[in-house]
């Protein structure tokens, strides 16, 4: 590898942004836009290509948009998506700072202690006191927290940064992207599901709705993604279900006879079978693939997998009444039924 600036950063290209609010005009036309949350998310773009495959993904309308106070037209779609499954990049992908903006651009950015273009002591603290943050964003700075992320369902190798002035949401964002990195040291992606979440604060007799937007881990079990880097096939996964089996940090083969048992359905129980023979490791050991068979036909006698006992009938309703349905998606791949002799790479199919 040749040399490197090594004072620059290293990122991936920003494609576009993620939002969830626009602005329409105000019927006075001597007031500023009117902004409007949104329930889905907003995709906006430079590039026409990128928010027309988002569309199409998504769904939504591709329109020209030009970001209030600028003049370069850009492109937008409002999806229908309420979720969107991602994945956070190597590194840190997360900064945060109390922010203000004028229309000369960022008039000041503060860790919470000292304001950075000055390098003062915290301006809104000294100028209002300990209730700054009371005030209006027009006063004070407003608490600014980015994330990028990858959607590896959309064109080309870039990150989508989204934007959130919630206080809430940079509480959240931050403990969770602290968490990912303590267990990865920041040297593997992790897959996320990001979704809007509505809210409701009462504050001085006044109640207030908001949306929060949350970013979890994406993973089966807690254990995988605390248990180190995992690998890039892992997280770019397009859908837990769609994933193979996560390894373990130790290096070691997954537990697929403890997944099997966490089954409700065999076929459930042979998709864990078809991940372990695509990775090799049922090809290589009969006893596993037989066990893993007797699970599977032990949920269609209606033996309980994980305490072997048998099921005395359909379940019932939980405390609000409701009965859990299960909707089980069929796999092309999943075999109609067992091969008498798994083969090496996957044979099985």
């Amino acid at each position: 590898m040749g040399s490197r600036i090594l004072t620059m950063k290293r990122q991936a290209a920003e494609l576009g942004r993620l939002r969830t609010g626009y602005s329409v005009p105000n019927k006075d036309p001597k007031k500023r836009n009117r902004a409007v949350r949104s329930e889905t998310f907003i995709f906006s773009s430079h590039s026409r290509d990128y928010v027309a495959a988002a569309a199409q993904l998504y769904g939504g309308q591709v329109e020209e948009w030009t970001p209030q106070g600028q003049k370069a037209t850009q492109y937008r779609v409002i999806t229908e998506a309420r979720e969107l499954r991602a994945v956070l990049p190597t590194g840190d992908p997360l900064s945060q700072s109390y922010e203000m903006w004028t229309g000369g651009g960022c008039a000041r950015r503060c860790d919470g202690q000292t304001e950075q273009l000055t390098r003062r002591p915290c301006l809104c603290l000294a100028q209002y006191g300990e209730k700054w943050h009371e005030r209006g964003p027009d006063e004070v700075c407003r608490p600014t927290t980015r994330i990028n992320v990858m959607l590896p369902d959309l064109p080309d190798v870039g990150v989508w940064r989204l934007e959130t002035h919630s206080y809430y949401a940079a509480d959240v964002m931050a403990g969770v992207i602290d968490t990912v990195l303590q267990a990865t040291d920041g040297k593997s992606f992790m897959p996320v599901r990001m979704w809007i979440e509505q809210r409701t604060r009462k504050a001085g007799g006044v109640t207030k709705n908001f949306p929060v937007v949350m970013v979890v881990p994406s993973v089966p079990q807690l254990r995988q993604a605390l248990s180190g880097p995992i690998s890039t096939a892992v997280a770019l996964g397009a859908a837990p279900e769609d994933r193979p089996a996560l390894e373990p940090g130790t290096g070691g083969q997954p537990d697929y006879l403890a997944e099997a048992r966490a089954c409700r359905t065999a076929a459930e129980v042979r998709q864990v079978w078809v991940r372990g023979n695509r990775a090799g490791h049922i090809a290589k050991d009969s006893d596993l693939s037989a066990q893993i068979q007797r699970i599977a036909a032990d949920i269609d006698r209606g033996v309980d997998p994980s305490t072997g006992e048998m099921d005395d009938g359909a379940p019932g309703p939980d405390d609000e009444g409701v009965y859990d349905v299960e909707v089980v998606r069929e796999e092309a791949d999943e075999p109609a039924e067992w091969p008498e002799v798994a083969q090496p790479g996957g044979g099985a199919r």
